[in-house]
Order: C-alpha cells, then structure tokens, then sequence
C-alpha cells in the first residue's frame, strides 16, 4: 500500500509539473497559485484548473487576498483568449473555469476580455462547458451582459463576506452589486446558472451567515459554495474563527433548505473547487 501511495504521488507530481509548463508556455496564470489556493495539488494533478485572466495585479485591497495589487496595470494580452483555448484543448479539459482580477481601470471592467476567451474556448473545443466568475462590474448590467451573450455554463460572482464586514474587508466592493449582477444574469437568460460564494471565520456571527443565504436566495442563485477563510500570508488579516466539521454541516443542511441546487460546503472548499460537478 505504501508503494502504491508513493506511485500515485509521483504521478500527481508529474501532472502538476506539467500543466505549468503548458500554463507559462501560453504566458498564463491561475488563481489557483496567485491565491495560494489550498486544492492546487488536487486541481493540477487532474488536469483542471481556473485561468487567471487580465494580468495578475488587482486593483482593489481586499484584506483577505493574497493577490498583488497597487499596479502597474497592464492592458488586456489580446492573445491571450486564444492561448487559453489552446492550453485547456491541449489539457484534455472538458470544463473550464474562467476569473480575473478586478480591473477597475478599465472602461468595461475587462468584461469584453471574458467574452472573447468564451468565444475562443467554444472554437478550440466543441460542447465545452465554461464558468465564469467574475469581478463585480461596480454593479454595471451592460458589463454582465457583454459576458452572457457568449452563453456561459455558469455565471459566478462572489459575495464574498457578509454586509456588515463589506466596510472593514471588502474595500471598494459592495454587496449589493453582487447580488445586483447575479439577479439581472439569471432575468437577462434563466438557462445560465448563477453561483456564489462565501468565505467564513472573518468575523462574521451565524445571522449574518443566515441572511447572506437568503439575499443569495431571493435573486434566484443556484449553486453556493462556503469555505474557511485561511490566512494566505502576515500581511493579510487574521482568522477570527475556525468552523468545525459540524458547524459546515450546518451551514449545508441550512443551503440546502432553502432551495439551493448545488452546495458545496466544508473547510477546503473554494469558489472553484470541483465546478465541473454541477453539469456532469
């Protein structure tokens, strides 16, 4: 059992060395390794894994997130929807996540970008399914909708924290735009399912839990996903509660209730994590 266990490690190990060398060879990224995600063995390993679009520097200071921010910002790569098809074809990839960092300076918050990498992605290769999760827009519909003329699988927009922590940890979010996006994606073509995602032990108390739930809810959202919140380095804020395996199961078991189609929900999962389950 033991040498089987090294066998599969090795093999894990392999797979991930190669799905970075396809990913720096079409000059790519990933929120997987920006975010220090903590499935990035699992995800390379199986051949998946969530582009980074619009360069790797955000523009807002999220004080959760490990991603580099304060510029330089660099425009749009225009080969980069192309060499993203490429790689997923070339990754054998049958679902594919798609996200950015939010490009405030931008006139359409990168939202043209997104458009051209679903169209790309549809050409490289046929029945492809694609999630997009998306920075917020600042609440613009005409964004969104640039976005779900392609005809995503999967339209997601984090609500990230609950209302009342927006102020301290989401500087230059809002939540209402959130939830503005997610209920004019699911009014512009119900067939695009919506998801968002919710990341806990920032401070926040189980009412707020609660009423996040039913705000993602009375937009009509269909897939959640709830993680705990992991200190990426000291320079981010610290956690402020650990949830237990049951307190989760709790949260799930609330989701579920409520009328969510999809919930995935526990310590390790994040916005991405094992997407390609709500369509297969």
């Amino acid at each position: 059992m033991g040498q089987t266990f090294r066998n599969k490690k090795v093999i894990r190990l392999s797979l991930l060395s190669e799905v970075k060398q396809i990913l720096r060879k079409g000059k790519l990224h990933t929120v997987c390794e920006e975010s220090k995600c903590p499935n990035i063995g699992e995800c390379f390993g199986n051949h998946t894994a969530t582009f980074l679009i619009l360069g790797k520097v955000c523009t807002r200071g999220c004080r959760y997130c490990s991603v580099k921010k304060g510029g330089p910002y660099l425009p749009p790569d225009p080969d980069e929807p192309k060499n993203l098809a490429k790689a997923a074809k070339k990754l054998g990839l049958k679902y594919v996540v798609i996200t950015s960092v939010t490009r405030d300076d931008l006139p359409d918050g990168g939202a043209s970008h997104f458009a051209a990498c679903i169209r790309e992605l549809k050409k490289e290769i046929p029945n492809v399914g694609v999630e997009v999760l998306t920075p917020d827009f600042k609440g613009s519909t005409r964004a969104l909708e640039t976005v779900l003329k392609e005809e995503p699988t999967v339209f997601n927009c984090n609500i990230e924290t609950v209302e009342r922590l927006y102020p301290k940890i989401r500087l230059g979010g809002s939540y209402h735009w959130t939830l503005k996006l997610l209920k004019h994606s699911k009014e512009f073509n119900p067939k695009i399912l919506t998801k968002s995602g919710l990341i806990i032990g920032l401070g926040e108390t189980w009412e707020d839990i609660v009423k996040t739930l039913e705000d993602l809810r009375k937009v009509d959202c269909d897939i959640l996903t709830v993680g705990q919140y992991l200190q990426p380095t000291k320079a981010q804020m610290e956690v402020v509660k650990e949830y237990t395996p049951s307190e989760f199961e709790k949260i799930k078991d609330l989701a579920l209730e409520m009328g969510f189609k999809h919930v995935f929900v526990g310590r390790w999962v994040r916005s991405s994590y094992r997407a390609w389950e709500v369509i297969s």
